[in-house]
């Protein structure tokens, strides 16, 4: 399958560490990864690419991921497409105002990769792009056996 054939997410965040924590935990070659700095260049990258998922920051130059998240689900082109908010404030008020302008899902930084991977994969398991993860701590070894 080619790059252009590949379902695409979206990051959004003005923050840097953060979209490369985003890529370096969900590239392969399953999906195509772009990214966007502000609410503006969100818009554009979404209407360019009609993503399947996007992670939308919540507090951003330009546009907040509010109006950013308002704006996509006003256009029946978005209806399908998940939108995570991911916000560093985890803050009841922040989440009541993300669903009430349509995100699915809430992520609250700093997140792990595992918790990153899980919620994808909740979100997207028709993509069978990652193998079910849990994020329970695993077993050690019975001492003497």
């Amino acid at each position: 399958m080619s790059q252009a054939e590949l379902p695409t997410l979206l990051i959004v965040d003005d923050e840097p560490h953060v979209v490369t924590l985003v890529r370096v935990t969900l590239e392969d070659e399953s999906f195509r990864i772009v990214e966007a700095t502000d609410g503006a260049q969100a818009l554009a990258a979404a209407e360019a690419h009609l993503p399947r998922l996007i992670l939308l920051d919540i507090r951003m130059p330009e546009l907040d991921g509010f109006e950013v998240c308002r704006r996509l689900r006003s256009d029946p082109r978005f209806s399908a497409t998940k939108i995570v908010m991911l916000t560093a404030s985890g803050q009841e008020a922040d989440r009541t105002r993300g669903r009430a302008v349509g995100a699915d899902e809430y992520l609250t930084k700093p997140f792990s990769p595992l918790a990153l991977l899980n919620l994808v994969h909740s979100l997207l398991p028709e993509e069978g792009v990652w193998p079910e993860m849990s994020i329970s701590p695993k077993r050690s070894p019975t001492p003497g056996t």
